[in-house]
């Protein structure tokens, strides 16, 4: 792998005065080095180490004791020190205080950091004791001001990217969340290239447990040096006493993951604000419960030494399960954090050995060996990972040489329909003469598949060749005087309107989008069956779409950030950052070619577009908690016998691997839409249609399974409302059903067990999308 794709990796180091003891009782995770001057030599001794950056604190200790001299003496945060101070020594440190929060800047004693050299190589960490989630006011609003100082001088030294400390009371997550959002949107504090990145614990009991403690944070009645290394594993340590752990693992994720998405909904999905994943605590959840991280703005993946352990030969190595997740992740390019390497935790390979063991996971990573290849799906759409395109118009639009020159790369496609086509006159007579049409031949790919087939099957064939691409005509042109002969005759004009001079047996397209019917193959085909024998076949025989919920905040962020019209938009893309919300796609429709249902007028063609709408409601169960940002739409085709075109993502390497031509299509919401889990999600989708264009339009309803003996709706009478608020797992659960579920029998609900003891409760909603085509449609 060239060096400049490799993943980064930097080291992190705490930074104290010679003369200041380590700031945790035990065994620091962090290498301490003896003064703030020796910074530059730090960062060259990381680079001869083969780091990238060296992840240091902003700030010193000497900044902690002075904000907690003057912020922690109130009477309601600090009772014992105000026995000891008379009145006014309360009132000098008061004045003192309030003067800090009217205007203060760091003396040089408090900042670790002070030269630009230094800081073009440094990832900066705001102090960890910073508690913007206390429930305590004074002390939120006393955080507030030192994050917002620390960062002001981190913007003023052009830091480009900066680590916020951990959130860690999930009652006030929301004021966590706004603070930052201040800050983001404060060009006085941040200069508008530096990004932001929130440490989240992959595992965090203490967030959600109500029984840790009255405050809900691990460190609000500890003096900030007395705090453990790492956040993370104080917080599983008070969550997990004994042994014996008060919730699951996918529990402690679910609380994890909830503070996040607070954060960066609060933060509006703000593209500098990202997260930094630690990994502390060693991967022990589901991979579907794993697989919500791959939808978020993954920045940093923090791996103290106590997250590896030792292999047979004493050097360090993560957990198979941590290893695992860490080789998926790697497709999304984060950097890794690495820290403590130095404290001798594992008897072999010294520091040295962590980063070559992580390097080793890189290598190893399934998305970096098919990156290599140049014939895999990885290789060709490098660069082009969640990059919204628009799908084409190929009735409106002509189309560039360039495209064409794309999809020609394809070999897996032309491979399928040769082979299709071959078995097709095979099953002629031997001795009979066959007559092919290729409507839409573009620049001749498939022509000259054709041809291939022709010679392999020893038929005799006749081809006719439909291009209404004026440019594409004079290439095919070119192309029949050089290299395909008498056996080809060109047709230039619409298939929906040309003559042609007999009727085929085999009618040939590749008029197929991304979801199937979305570039108007039905369209297309109905003209052009104008020319098919009645015993005739066509290739693609049938097509059917396919749809399934999904979460992708860099995706969700981008349709969004166009505008509310380009929010009601389908874009095809090859998805990466993304998390699919429910186990399988479900099947939407499908299309059969030749057709036999549309009522012809005498020239063979339909007298309107009617036959070709479509509707499908589909019910999706949501396993693990997430955010719905929109619908992932995939197509299969059978061309003909068993030969068949995918990108189905569960069965696109058994029908057609490494195809190149199709990526996905995503169907976006306006408003994201929380989804619990448990919950069941039904999609209502459309396919619409006038004289003129062809349009989609989308819908999505949330549910939740409650008891019976719950539900707002039965007539329990023993049923009090305060037991009813106590026990509804959503605070919308008593919303009511509207619509056809309200008069549905509950056995005929959508998704419904069978158990009479639960019922569907609606929870949300969302709008109904591109209504009329307003936003996006395909010209007819």
């Amino acid at each position: 792998m060239p060096m400049k794709d490799r993943i980064p990796i930097h080291i992190h180091y705490d930074l104290v005065n010679a003369s200041t003891p380590p700031v945790s009782k035990s065994k620091p995770l962090a290498r301490m080095l003896p003064s703030q001057s020796n910074l530059e030599k730090v960062i060259a001794e990381a680079h001869s180490n083969y780091y990238d950056c060296v992840c240091i604190p902003i700030t010193t200790d000497e900044w902690r004791k002075r904000w907690s001299r003057l912020c922690l003496t109130n009477p309601e945060s600090s009772p014992t020190s105000v026995q000891h101070k008379s009145p006014e020594e309360l009132l000098k440190q008061q004045q003192d205080a309030e003067l800090w929060r009217a205007s203060d800047a760091f003396s040089l004693s408090e900042v670790n950091i002070t030269k630009l050299e230094e800081a073009e190589n440094v990832i900066g960490l705001v102090s960890d004791w910073l508690e913007l989630d206390s429930p305590d006011e004074w002390v939120r609003l006393d955080s507030e001001l030192a994050l917002r100082q620390e960062l002001s001088y981190a913007s003023y030294l052009n830091i480009a990217s900066v680590i916020l400390p951990p959130p860690r009371n999930r009652q006030h997550a929301v004021d966590y969340a706004r603070a930052i959002n201040g800050c983001l949107n404060n060009s006085g504090i941040l200069n508008p290239y530096m990004h932001l990145s929130v440490r989240i614990p992959l595992y965090d009991s203490a967030v959600a447990s109500p029984s840790m403690n009255m405050t809900g944070s691990p460190y609000i009645n500890v003096e900030p040096g007395d705090r453990p290394d790492s956040p993370t594993e104080a917080a599983f340590a008070s969550a997990h006493i004994g042994g014996t752990p008060k919730k699951s693992y996918e529990e402690d994720m679910n609380a994890s993951w909830e503070m996040w998405d607070v954060i960066r909904t609060i933060c509006e999905y703000n593209p500098r604000l990202g997260m930094t994943l630690d990994l502390s605590v060693p991967v022990q959840a589901s991979p579907g419960a794993l697989s919500r991280w791959n939808s978020e703005n993954l920045k940093h993946v923090f791996f103290p030494s106590s997250s590896f352990v030792s292999n047979k030969g004493g050097y360090p190595v993560l957990p198979k399960a941590t290893q695992a997740f860490i080789r998926d992740i790697i497709k999304h390019r984060p950097s890794f954090i690495l820290s403590g390497t130095a404290d001798g935790l594992h008897k072999t390979g010294g520091e040295s050995a962590y980063h070559q063991y992580l390097r080793y996971l890189e290598r190893s990573s399934p998305s970096v060996i098919a990156l290599d290849n140049e014939l895999s799906v990885e290789n060709f759409a490098s660069g082009y990972w969640d990059y919204l395109q628009a799908p084409l118009q190929p009735l409106m639009d002509n189309l560039q040489m360039t495209t064409y020159e794309v999809f020609e790369r394809d070999p897996v496609k032309y491979q399928k329909y040769e082979q299709a086509i071959y078995l097709a006159l095979c099953d002629r007579p031997a001795d009979s003469r066959t007559v092919l049409c290729v409507a839409g031949a573009g620049r001749g790919p498939l022509v000259s598949r054709c041809l291939k087939a022709i010679t392999r099957s020893s038929r005799k064939a006749i081809i006719y060749v439909v291009e209404k691409n004026p440019s594409a005509f004079v290439t095919l042109q070119e192309k029949c005087n050089s290299e395909w002969g008498p056996e080809v005759e060109l047709l230039f004009g619409d298939m929906r309107s040309i003559p042609v001079p007999e009727k085929a047996d085999i009618l040939i397209s590749e008029l197929l989008g991304s979801f199937g019917d979305n570039e108007l193959s039905p369209e297309c085909l109905d003209g052009a069956m104008r020319f098919l024998k009645d015993n005739g076949i066509s290739i693609p025989s049938s097509y059917t779409a396919h749809l399934s919920p999904m979460s992708s905040s860099k995706l969700y962020h981008e349709a969004n950030a166009m505008g509310s019209k380009n929010a009601e938009t389908p874009y095809v893309v090859i998805f990466r950052a993304v998390n699919q919300l429910s186990v399988a796609p479900q099947e939407c429709w499908e299309f059969e070619h030749p057709r036999k249902d549309a009522t012809l007028d005498s020239n063979g063609l339909p007298y309107t577009n009617s036959h070709n709408t479509r509707s499908a409601h589909l019910t999706f169960q949501i396993p693990h908690a997430g955010e719905l940002h929109g619908l992932a739409g995939y197509f299969e085709a059978c061309l003909y016998g068993d030969v068949g075109l995918s990108i189905h993502p569960l069965r696109k390497d058994r029908i057609s691997p490494n195809m190149l031509s199709w990526f996905p299509i995503f169907f976006p919401f306006k408003e994201p839409l929380y989804l619990p889990a448990g919950a069941e999600l039904d999609v209502a989708i459309w396919r619409l249609t006038d004289k003129k264009k062809v349009w989609y339009e989308w819908f999505a309803e949330s549910y939740l399974r409650i008891p019976k003996t719950l539900n707002p709706h039965s007539h329990n009478t023993n049923a009090s409302p305060e037991n009813m608020s106590a026990l509804l797992p959503s605070p919308l659960a008593d919303a009511p059903m509207t619509g056809w579920h309200a008069s549905t029998p509950e056995s005929e609900l959508p998704g419904h067990s069978g158990l009479t003891g639960e019922v569907r409760t609606k929870i949300g909603q969302t709008a109904l999308h591109n209504p009329g085509g307003r936003g996006s449609w395909i010209g007819l």
